[in-house]
């Protein structure tokens, strides 16, 4: 993309305010166009899979889905300059090298520094994956409080404590909930990293499981066993996994 070659920018933030006072600044640019304004993150995901715009400027802290979850979702559709009124935000997207952070209130200097890096960004990989970039948006030990899915045209939001196991399915993991089962294209070790591992522990290497909703585990031929789980679901047993669980269910 050339220098003359308008960016191609969407808008999220769930203050009305806030979109305002962007549009008006955005307004004054001659190489921007606006392509849209979002006030949640649901929205943002579909419009942004609708508009592949050059670059999202997106608020962290919103209902429903915050900026982190958005951009786990959206993958490398658009590089994203996160905007925040609050610090340590601003601080862990920089330390993954996102884009770059508009720390609210900002002026339309630092606003064109930000769009200049989102340029030159344009065309090359994502330094960190998104997954990561979730990760160390909630903080130093601070697990996932839920797991958030793009499935098909929806987006399914977990509370980790209705899951009751996740499944390796190469690529992907799949979340048993109840009778539910949706794919998350992530693997079963980078979403073990963001999870309380007081909460579930690794019974297989394909398999990791909510410590409560094991009822027992039971042996199953020759040195193996299964976890039955209290909905009646058997899950196996590695050797390994099972050294955990018994510290674990001590």
């Amino acid at each position: 993309m050339s220098e003359t070659t308008k960016l191609r920018i969407l808008v999220v933030d769930d203050e009305a305010p806030a979109r305002a006072l962007l549009r008006v600044m955005l307004g004054e640019r001659d190489d921007v166009e606006l392509v849209g304004e979002c006030a949640d993150g649901f929205e943002a995901v579909k419009v942004a899979g609708e508009t592949r715009p050059d670059v999202i400027l997106l608020d962290v802290q919103m209902p429903k889905l915050d900026g982190f979850e958005v951009v786990e979702l959206i993958g490398d559709v658009a590089p994203v300059v996160f905007v925040t009124a609050y610090d340590q935000y601003a601080i862990r997207a920089f330390e993954v090298n996102a884009v770059d952070y508009l720390l609210k209130p900002f002026d339309e200097t630092r606003l064109g520094e930000a769009l200049g890096r989102a340029r030159d960004r344009l065309g090359r990989p994502a330094p960190v994956s998104p997954g990561k970039l979730s990760a160390s948006a909630r903080g130093e030990g601070r697990p996932l409080t839920r797991v958030v899915v793009k499935d098909g045209g929806q987006i399914r939001v977990f509370p980790v404590e209705t899951i009751d196991y996740l499944e390796a399915q190469g690529d992907y993991v799949a979340i048993h909930a109840g009778k539910e089962e949706v794919l998350k294209q992530q693997t079963l070790q980078s979403l073990e990293e963001s999870l309380d591992p007081a909460r579930f522990v690794r019974t297989h290497r394909s398999y990791l499981v909510q410590l409560d909703r094991i009822d027992r585990i039971e042996p199953y031929g020759r040195d193996s066993r299964v976890a039955v789980l209290k909905d009646g679901s058997t899950l196996p047993v590695s050797r390994s996994g099972y050294v955990r669980l018994k510290d674990l269910l001590k």
